[in-house]
């Protein structure tokens, strides 16, 4: 079944705005740890913070663990942490992304380890920049697997065994109001939810497929992915309502999510991108700008959704490297193959 054109979603270059308070751009005091960390809260909602700056890091020596520590539990609270200015390089973004979690996603260097720019097997190149050092190609099919990253997503929910940190660093140096990333706050969209929907949802397992986001991004391009890119990215199964790390139920949600088990795809789009809509109201959204190399944001993948600006003909360089932890809490590996059947899943229509 072909997706209509209603499902394919495009978005704007520009920064989004929002009608929360956002302390970035002015606002009460920033707070104080007390190991001296300066907390900035980005966006304000009535019962709760989503996105924070971070400073007071010495990001020049390795962190400690009480620093990090510290600063897992602010991640826990806001979902989202900027830091400016850090100064890592492509080890040292590792080694700080390796105190996060036991193993690291590995790059599977879709088109080989000799073809990328980076060649860091934990780090993915996600800027705009070849080998050579111009900007990535119109039409060429690097430009098209990006315009699944301008649609809402949380990384990897493609993944049996899905991700929980994403980490991104800017190298370089950024053209300013040419490069933003924006974020969503899954957390206190669901809180909002009509009690009746939130019944309704609860006990929805979803399909992701990475080449789902990708036809949506693509249609033409991505219609058939190659052999070898299935293989490499099989659909995963995950509960939509989980609990987040700070104890609140969040929507896993993404782009890439295809299938409601039990439901038909037409059924299972329209209530999916309901949801991506719902959780992506300006009220629930705020955009952060990439100004210096250095500049890191830090999110977490089971309590937020994002998206990159689409490439353009205009464009400026962005050379943006990302690292992701992969979650070792209890829903980490999502949903079983017993649970899936019990939902309506039959292996043989997955393919």
């Amino acid at each position: 079944m072909s997706l209509t054109t209603s499902l394919i979603r495009t978005y704007p270059t520009t920064a989004s705005g929002s009608s929360g308070t956002l302390h970035l751009r002015g606002g009460p005091a920033p707070t104080t740890t007390e190991s001296g960390l300066t907390v900035v809260p980005v966006m304000v909602h009535s019962d709760s913070e989503f996105g924070a700056e971070i400073s007071g890091v010495d990001w020049s020596k390795p962190i400690s663990d009480e620093i990090r520590d510290e600063l897992v539990k602010l991640q826990d609270k806001y979902a989202v942490l900027i830091f400016r200015k850090t100064g890592l390089d492509n080890a040292r973004h590792i080694a700080f992304s390796q105190q996060l979690g036991s193993k690291l996603e590995a790059n599977p260097f879709y088109y080989g380890k000799e073809n990328d720019r980076v060649k860091e097997d934990y780090l993915w190149d996600v800027g705009n920049i070849e080998l050579d050092e111009s900007l990535v190609k119109p039409d060429s099919r690097r430009w098209h697997h990006s315009l699944g990253n301008c649609l809402w997503h949380t990384d990897s929910t493609y993944h049996q065994e899905r991700s929980k940190y994403s980490l991104l660093l800017s190298h370089g140096k950024p053209v300013q109001g040419g490069s933003w990333t924006h974020f969503a706050d899954t957390r206190q969209a669901y809180a909002d939810l009509p009690q009746e929907k939130k019944d309704q949802l609860e006990d929805l397992i979803i399909e992701h497929d990475l080449w789902h986001s990708r036809k949506l991004g693509s249609p033409v391009v991505y219609s058939a992915p190659s052999a070898a890119e299935r293989a490499k990215k099989p659909p995963a199964y995950h509960k939509l309502v989980q609990v987040g790390p700070d104890g609140r139920k969040t929507l896993y949600i993404a782009a890439h999510a295809k299938l409601v088990l039990g439901m038909g795809l037409e059924e299972s789009q329209k209530l999916i991108w309901e949801l991506i809509d719902w959780c992506t109201q300006p009220k629930y959204v705020f955009s952060m700008e990439w100004r210096d190399g250095g500049d890191m944001v830090w999110w977490d993948n089971r309590q937020s959704m994002h998206r990159a600006n689409p490439y353009t003909a205009n464009m400026t360089p962005r050379d943006v490297r990302r690292s992701t932890v992969i979650d070792d809490g209890p829903l980490a590996w999502g949903v079983g193959e017993e649970e899936r059947k019990a939902a309506g899943w039959v292996p043989e229509a997955v393919a």
